[in-house]
């Protein structure tokens, strides 16, 4: 039960990678500055599929997408058949020149005391409530649920770089670090959503060569406002979590 819950967790994606396996402390990271075009406000959900150790679970997962006059939020929540809810967060910030800007990520894990990650935009620090380690912020640090966000956003404003072979890089804060984390475009792939065949751009972010954390797979679709239609994290025992846009309502 509790590597399932983690997995259904790591979906709320909705933050895209499992925890950090050696974060760097010195705070030393890259900060680009890069067009950006926010996706319109809409309530996402979605399919969800989990194996683990052999035993096959389905449920469903939530998401709220918000942005309008500088700022945005993302409330996400999953639930798994057996268990309800497993986890909720929430992302809530401001839209800078580097795109999303965020000031809090709060998670609540079934079973477990809720956390949250501090950007401290007066300070220009994020702290973390789980642990004593600090980040300076430097423009364009993400959290574990507003990066696959700013990968749309990124993808809106600049649609001709997403190509195959390119990379996108960026410094994501978890639970109790942050790390750099990179996406590299695979190509165009159709996905089977709950609206039918669509066309979207396939990204992955592999786990470090010496590390054993989870790949992670997004399909962002150009057609659809560079919404995420799916998500998948696989672990290298074959475990999956597997997350398919069912339907989008804008708002």
């Amino acid at each position: 039960m509790k590597k399932i819950t983690t997995l259904c967790a790591a979906l709320l994606l909705a933050y895209l990678a499992p925890a950090a396996q050696a974060a760097e402390t010195s705070g030393e990271h890259p900060s680009v500055k890069r067009p950006t075009s926010m996706p319109p406000s809409a309530d996402l959900s979605y399919n969800l599929k989990v194996k683990q150790s052999g035993l096959a679970l389905n449920g469903t997962a939530t998401v709220q997408w918000r942005a309008g006059d500088g700022k945005y939020s993302i409330s996400t929540e999953s639930r798994a058949a057996i268990f309800g809810k497993v986890v909720e967060n929430r992302s809530e910030g401001g839209i800078d020149d580097y795109g999303l800007a965020p000031v809090s990520f709060y998670e609540k894990r079934m079973r477990k005391e809720p956390y949250t990650t501090s950007f401290k935009r007066d300070a220009k620090a994020i702290a973390f409530t789980e642990s004593d380690v600090t980040y300076p912020i430097l423009g364009g640090e993400q959290d574990r649920s507003s990066a696959q966000w700013q990968l749309a956003a990124l993808g809106r404003a600049a649609p001709d770089k997403f190509k195959a072979g390119s990379e996108w890089h960026m410094f994501v804060a978890g639970r109790r670090d942050a790390e750099q984390w990179s996406f590299k475009v695979v190509g165009i792939e159709n996905v089977q959503t709950g609206a039918g065949d669509v066309s979207a751009v396939h990204l992955v972010k592999a786990p470090p060569p010496d590390a054993k954390g989870q790949q992670v797979d997004l399909w962002l679709a150009p057609s659809m406002d560079w919404y995420p239609v799916r998500v998948r994290f696989n672990d290298n025992d074959g475990d999956f979590v597997d997350q398919t846009l069912e339907k989008v309502v804008k708002k």
